[in-house]
């Protein structure tokens, strides 16, 4: 019966088999993970954590499996990270190699992640007892319970997959929490932060952590998979938000802070009421966001943000063409983003926008476009990628009948058109290298421009921009005639 109070958690995400983000050094512990341990820690069970975001293999957990000796063993993804939503193959062979392992120790092995969501009866057949489908706190506190309580049948219990009668079954949908302040804070204390910290001030010169302050995206861009939190937004109050700020600049003095939400600050005043609180409390720290610019278009709010601490706001830009955001059913105008963009830097925000190719009846003048918007904005970074079908997605059910045999990537870097498209796979590749090229291109000579009209105020981090135009002008130059001959070729 003590092995059954004993819980071991750990995620199947291993930052040294993603080579791009290994190379970026900037990890965030898992959050996800934490708040479900803090749950059952709360409700009187004892609870370890497997980190392996820095681990070099499965195999290292059987050490902590022998030593701890859990009934349970619970693979509990951090649905609050992109990286886990992609389902990257390299994380699910990883994942399912732990449960393998932890099966042949006699643990009861549950899993919670994006691709178990999605890819129940894989996970089943490779040794997961149980699959949580969906939101998992509640549902494994009361799984749990039940096994513990020696229950037979736990058809009772929403949002579960499992074998039975040798076939797998799932059971009826939870319902999505909606009073997030209910949940204890998430159990920091099980993370050996050091590696984190080390890593960050390594990579980026300073010291970053992860906070959500919702679950859930309302809105109906028809790419995004949302197989965790669904369409519902729930929201912690600013008041349970500064809490934690506290907590994690009193324990960890951390120096910024990523809001990993799908969107931040979308419940009216919220922004405003969190903003009055960060200076009622004197908190001092920087942070970025994730929103949508036609959220950002309203300059008392943008302020907010601004005099709380943001200074880096990602929005989904995605194209320049209106013609593919509203075939995306993005529900924002190529205006919008202008407007935004503009009024963030006003107020001292640096706007970066997520670019998305490949989209299904995209053209060269589409992508023409995007690549105008860019260089007009000059946002503060940009992430591109190419259109990626995720399971349970409107734009999956599009391209499904041309996917090929491949339907994830290794890894978040292979950038790898899944489907038939107006071009090649390979010219998308080369289109993202091109409009790297042209996008730093396109800032050295706006911080040239700068310098020669402000001579006298001399900035050392300017004037390397600047310099860099000798080097990103003709490399742009030679970029664009290798996507030209792909273009050829396509």
């Amino acid at each position: 019966m003590e092995q059954l109070n004993n819980i071991l958690f750990t995620h199947s995400y291993f930052l040294r088999f993603d080579p791009k983000q290994w190379e970026q050094g900037q990890p965030y512990p898992p959050l996800g993970t934490l708040y479900a341990a803090s749950l059952m820690r709360q409700n009187a069970y004892q609870v370890s954590l497997f980190d392996t975001m820095f681990r070099h293999n499965p195999y290292e957990v059987m050490d902590t499996i022998n030593e701890i000796k859990p009934g349970f063993f619970v693979i509990y993804d951090d649905g609050f990270n992109y990286l886990t939503k992609m389902c990257l193959t390299n994380m699910r062979e990883a994942a399912f190699k732990m449960c393998k392992l932890a099966k042949d120790q006699g643990c009861t092995v549950i899993v919670s992640s994006s691709d178990s969501t999605d890819r129940f009866k894989e996970y089943l057949q490779e040794g997961a007892d149980f699959v949580i489908i969906g939101e998992a706190e509640h549902t494994l506190l009361e799984l749990v319970n039940a096994i513990k309580s020696g229950a037979e049948d736990v058809s009772n219990i929403q949002g579960l997959a499992y074998i039975k009668n040798g076939e797998p079954v799932k059971t009826f949908a939870r319902p999505v929490l909606k009073d997030l302040d209910s949940l204890p804070l998430p159990a920091w204390d099980l993370v050996d932060i050091t590696p984190y910290r080390e890593c960050w001030l390594k990579h980026k010169g300073y010291f970053s952590l992860n906070i959500g302050t919702t679950r859930g995206c309302p809105f109906k861009c028809n790419w995004c998979a949302k197989p965790i939190y669904g369409n519902r937004y729930n929201s912690r109050s600013p008041e349970d938000v500064v809490t934690e700020l506290k907590l994690l600049k009193e324990c960890f003095n951390m120096d910024h802070i990523w809001f990993c939400d799908d969107i931040f600050g979308l419940k009216p005043g919220w922004v405003l009421h969190f903003a009055k609180l960060v200076e009622k409390e004197n908190l001092k720290f920087r942070y970025k966001i994730q929103s949508r610019a036609d959220l950002l278009l309203d300059k008392e709010t943008v302020q907010a943000l601004a005099a709380s601490g943001c200074d880096n706001v990602w929005i989904g830009a995605e194209s320049g063409s209106q013609k593919i955001l509203d075939a995306m059913d993005k529900g924002i105008t190529i205006q919008q983003i202008y407007t935004a963009t503009r009024l963030m830097k006003q107020c001292g925000i640096k706007p970066s926008f997520f670019i998305q190719f490949g989209y299904p009846s995209e053209t060269k003048e589409d992508i023409a476009f995007t690549i105008r918007m860019i260089n007009n904005l000059l946002p503060h970074e940009i992430g591109i990628s190419v259109s990626y079908p995720l399971p349970g997605t409107l734009f999956y059910e599009k391209v499904k009948a041309d996917l090929r045999q491949k339907t994830n990537w290794t890894d978040s870097d292979e950038m790898a058109l899944m489907f038939s498209n107006t071009f090649s796979p390979a010219y998308y590749k080369q289109l993202h290298k091109y409009v790297h090229q042209n996008y730093h291109a396109h800032l050295a000579k706006y911080n040239l421009v700068e310098l020669l009209c402000n001579p006298f105020k001399p900035n050392l981090k300017r004037i390397r921009k600047a310099v860099s135009v000798l080097y990103h002008a003709p490399a742009t130059i030679i970029e664009g005639v290798k996507l030209s001959k792909l273009e050829k070729v396509s």
